[in-house]
C-alpha cells in the first residue's frame, strides 16, 4: 500500500500542475479559436485564426435570414487603443469598408461604433451600408471582443478586413499602424464555413517595392551624397589627389542622384497606390531634394573656368546647395526608417555608418587645416626671404 502510494503522487502532482496552468491560461490566448470560450456563452459554427495581427473570428451564417453572427477577438495596438473588424463590399481593402469598431471607454465600459469608410480623408461615424444590431464588446486580460449581427444577401464570400489601433480621442479612432501586419490584414470570409482566404499577395508586393524605396533612398541620398562631399571636400586639399578627387566626388554625385532619382520614383508609385496613406514631410523633403539636386547636377554644365570672375559666386551656390542636399538626405532617411519600421539592427547599423563618416570627416578636417596652414606659412616667408637677399 506504501508504495502504490508514494507512485501515485507523482502523477497526481503532474496532473495538479497540468490542471493549474489550464486554469491560468486565458481562452483568448489559447492559440487557436477552436479552444475559445465567451462569458455569455455564445456558440458559433465556424472560426478561424487570422493570418496577421493575432486576431480571431468566430462566426454563424443563417442562410434562411441572410444574418451574420460574428464574434471577432484581438488585442489592440495599446491598452487604451481599439479593434475593428468590417465588411468591404465593393473593394478588398479599406475604402468602402463597413466597420464595426469597439474600444475601452474611461469609466471602463466598452463602446462599439460602426464607420462607413466612404474615403480616406473624411472618417466619420455613421450607418453602415446593411443592419446591424445586438452589438456589444467584452474585455478581460487586455483582449477585447467584439460581438454583433449584420443583415447580409446570401453570397458564398465577403471581403473583410480587420485592424487594431494605438488609442481613441473624443470617441475618434487615432490612426493604425502601417506595418507589414497590419496591411496584410484583409481577406475573403467564406459564409457557409469553407475555405476562408488571405489577400498577402498586394501586401507584399507593396512591402517589398517599399524596401526597394528604402534601400535605394539610403544609399544615395544617405551615403554616396555625403562620400561624394567629404571627397571634395578634404581629397583636394592633396596635390597628389588630383584630379582624381574630383572623378571620384563626380562619380559619387551622379551615381547618388541617378539611384535617387530611381528612389523618388518608387515613392511616388507608391504613393498613388496608397489612396489616402500620406507622409507629409517625408513627401515633402523627398520632393525638395529631388528639385535640388537635379539643380546641382545641371549647373555642372556651366561650371565656370577657376580664373573666371562669376567661379566665386559659383562656388557659393555649388557648397550651399550642396549641404542643403547632404541635411536634408540624412535626415529624410530617418523619417523613412520611422515609417518602415524596419528591425532596429537597420536603424542602428545606419547610425553607425553616418557616425563613421562623420568621424573620419573631423579627422580629415584637423589634417587638412594642418596643410593648409603650413603651406601659408611657408609662402609667407618667401617675400621675407627675398627682402633679406637683396631688398634689404
Amino acid at each position: 500500500m506504501a508504495s502504490s502510494s508514494s507512485s501515485s503522487s507523482p502523477s497526481l502532482a503532474f496532473l495538479g500542475l497540468t490542471l493549474a496552468l489550464v486554469l491560468l491560461i486565458s481562452p483568448a490566448h489559447s492559440l487557436t479559436c477552436t479552444t475559445q470560450t465567451f462569458t455569455n456563452n455564445k456558440l458559433y459554427s465556424n472560426c478561424v485564426d487570422l493570418p496577421t495581427l493575432k486576431a480571431y473570428l468566430h462566426w454563424t451564417y443563417d442562410s434562411t435570414n441572410s444574418t451574420l453572427s460574428i464574434a471577432f477577438i484581438a488585442t489592440p495596438a495599446k491598452s487604451d487603443g481599439w479593434i475593428a473588424w468590417a465588411i468591404n463590399p465593393t473593394s478588398t481593402g479599406m475604402k468602402g469598408a463597413q466597420t464595426l469598431l469597439t474600444y475601452k471607454k474611461s469609466d471602463g465600459s466598452m463602446d462599439v461604433k460602426t464607420f462607413n469608410i466612404s474615403s480616406y480623408t473624411d472618417i466619420v461615424e455613421s450607418k453602415l451600408a446593411f443592419e446591424v444590431w445586438d452589438t456589444s464588446a467584452e474585455s478581460s486580460g487586455g483582449v477585447f471582443r467584439l460581438f454583433a449581427k449584420l443583415k447580409v444577401e446570401e453570397m458564398e464570400n465577403v471581403n473583410q478586413v480587420w485592424q487594431v489601433g494605438p488609442s481613441v480621442s473624443n470617441g475618434f479612432p487615432a490612426k493604425h499602424d502601417f506595418n507589414t501586419d497590419n496591411l496584410q490584414a484583409k481577406g475573403s470570409l467564406s459564409l457557409t464555413g469553407g475555405t476562408t482566404t488571405t489577400a498577402p499577395t498586394t501586401g507584399d508586393s507593396r512591402l517589398k517595392k517599399r524596401n526597394i524605396h528604402g534601400i535605394l533612398n539610403a544609399v544615395s541620398w544617405g551615403l554616396l551624397f555625403p562620400i561624394g562631399i567629404i571627397i571634395a571636400r578634404y581629397l583636394r586639399t592633396f596635390q597628389s589627389a588630383d584630379p582624381a578627387w574630383f572623378y571620384l566626388h563626380i562619380f559619387c554625385q551622379v551615381s547618388g542622384y541617378a539611384i535617387g532619382v530611381a528612389g523618388w520614383a518608387t515613392g511616388i508609385k507608391l504613393g498613388s497606390e496608397s489612396e489616402g496613406v500620406v507622409y507629409s514631410a517625408h513627401r515633402k523633403i523627398g520632393i525638395t531634394l529631388f528639385s535640388l539636386a537635379t539643380v546641382q547636377i545641371f549647373a555642372l554644365f556651366l561650371r565656370p573656368k577657376k580664373e573666371h570672375k562669376y567661379r566665386f559666386y559659383w562656388n557659393i551656390y555649388h557648397h550651399t546647395l550642396g549641404y542643403t542636399i547632404l541635411i536634408l538626405g540624412i535626415l529624410n532617411v530617418f523619417k523613412g526608417l520611422d515609417i518602415l519600421n524596419p528591425a532596429k539592427h537597420w536603424r542602428s547599423t545606419y547610425i553607425i555608418v553616418i557616425i563613421s563618416l562623420g568621424a573620419v570627416a573631423l579627422l580629415l578636417e584637423a589634417i587638412t587645416w594642418v596643410v593648409v596652414l603650413k603651406r601659408r606659412s611657408t609662402k609667407s616667408t618667401k617675400p621675407y626671404d627675398g627682402f633679406n637677399n637683396g631688398q634689404g
